[in-house]
């Protein structure tokens, strides 16, 4: 969950000032992890990401990589999936090749996550009144979400026996 201290979510221009501003400093590797992460179009493993880093930092450790992911988490920077496949995974929160909210669609057989952004009028009015519902009714300021839905994609579903 983002961190509600001022080192949230401002955009890739200011992650060096926000990393300084919440006490890290922005390493060769924590720049490579971003770099990865912003040019991706998968939802990445850290040991995905720790492939990727060492092709050009090969000094870059696994446990830095799994630390640096924990931190982009916790500043808001980076959202952390468990799409049930035992490995958590990564996707940059904010940038220019990101939609600005999505939601997943999780195969629970090949376990492809597919992105859904094709929201229709119904379902953003209905989540608008959820969110209301809940700030209302646990005094609870919400500015975010995440929301995954777990069943068979196309390919699967006519591969199984009906």
């Amino acid at each position: 969950m983002p961190r509600m201290d001022g080192c949230g979510p401002g955009g890739p221009m200011g992650w060096r000032g926000r990393f300084k501003g919440c006490g890290y400093r922005m390493t060769t590797g924590r720049e490579a992890i971003l770099d990865i992460l912003t040019v991706s179009e998968k939802h990445l493993s850290a040991e995905d990401i720790y492939r990727k880093v060492t092709e050009k930092y090969p000094g870059v450790g696994l446990t830095s990589v799994y630390r640096t992911l924990e931190i982009l988490s916790n500043m808001g920077i980076v959202y952390k999936f468990d799409f049930g496949d035992g490995r958590a995974r990564y996707e940059l929160a904010e940038g220019s090749k990101k939609p600005d909210h999505h939601h997943h669609l999780v195969c629970t057989k090949c376990k492809r996550v597919i992105d859904y952004t094709e929201f229709i009028d119904e379902e953003v009015e209905l989540l608008k009144k959820t969110e209301k519902g809940l700030s209302k009714r646990y005094n609870f300021a919400i500015n975010n979400h995440l929301i995954q839905f777990y069943g068979l994609c196309g390919k699967c579903k006519a591969e199984s026996p009906k």
